[in-house]
């Protein structure tokens, strides 16, 4: 097979990969608007508002598990699963610390997934400007914490959200990190998307801001749409190396 005829294939491929994609994906859509035609500022705790808020992230990791296979489930698959895990505690505003928990650990699975062979094509570490971008997430990230602190001061259990929410910000800031250094546009904005959902749930959890009108809204529309992007440069990053290993054999 000439170089022409190669580039044809991998455009069709690409092309058809696409659409088979976004179709399987359209289940996610329609929980997502699930999701946003039901909630209420004044929605109470429950177990249907928990599996509505997390059939969304649920079906992230069904679409990744069909296209990536087992390899995911120690990856991108495991993050969504204990992101879910998460969506339902934080329904519940005493089991916050449990749902931030089952974050942190997502954001781990998430780093760990961006180290590995499938995004190492195309990651660059020794960049100028790449590493720059990982100073000033740190410092954002260390600079959020303190502007924080005293309004985790006040919080009843802040003997244990003091730390933990230290804790979580190098992980997410990490994540983010790690997400730039991929150069997989997908899971580039995937990750900082994320850290823009998290800080704007931080500003109103712990009251740093007044009541927002919409504040929820932001921070769902803003995760779900970081978890779509990292499932989806997840499934990208696969079927490239996939046909990378193609090219060269």
């Amino acid at each position: 097979m000439d170089i022409l005829e190669t580039d044809a294939y991998d455009r069709r491929k690409r092309r058809n990969t696409s659409c088979a994609l976004f179709l399987s994906l359209l289940p996610f859509f329609l929980s997502a608007a699930v999701f946003f035609y039901l909630w209420t500022p004044d929605s109470t705790a429950s177990i249907t508002s928990a599996g509505v808020k997390s059939a969304p992230t649920l079906l992230l990791a069904a679409v990744v598990l069909s296209w990536n296979g087992g390899q995911s489930v120690l990856g991108v698959v495991g993050g969504l699963l204990f992101s879910a895990v998460g969506d339902c505690c934080l329904v519940w505003p005493e089991l916050f610390l449990h749902g931030m928990g089952a974050f942190a650990v997502a954001h781990l699975l998430y780093s760990f997934t961006f180290l590995s062979s499938r995004y190492t094509a195309h990651s660059s570490s020794s960049s100028f400007w790449t590493r720059s971008l990982y100073l000033i997430l740190f410092m954002v990230g260390g600079g959020f914490y303190v502007y924080i602190y005293p309004f985790l001061q006040k919080a009843p259990n802040s003997d244990t959200l003091l730390p933990a929410v230290g804790v979580y910000i190098v992980l997410i800031v990490l994540m983010g990190s790690l997400a730039i250094r991929t150069r997989n546009v997908a899971t580039l904005l995937g990750g900082l998307t994320f850290m823009v959902s998290d800080v704007s749930l931080a500003l109103q959890v712990f009251k740093v801001t007044a009541p927002m009108e919409h504040g929820n809204a932001l921070v769902m529309v803003t995760y779900y749409l970081a978890q779509l992007l990292i499932a989806v440069g997840d499934v990208n990053a696969v079927k490239q190396e996939d046909f990378a290993k193609w090219k060269s054999s």
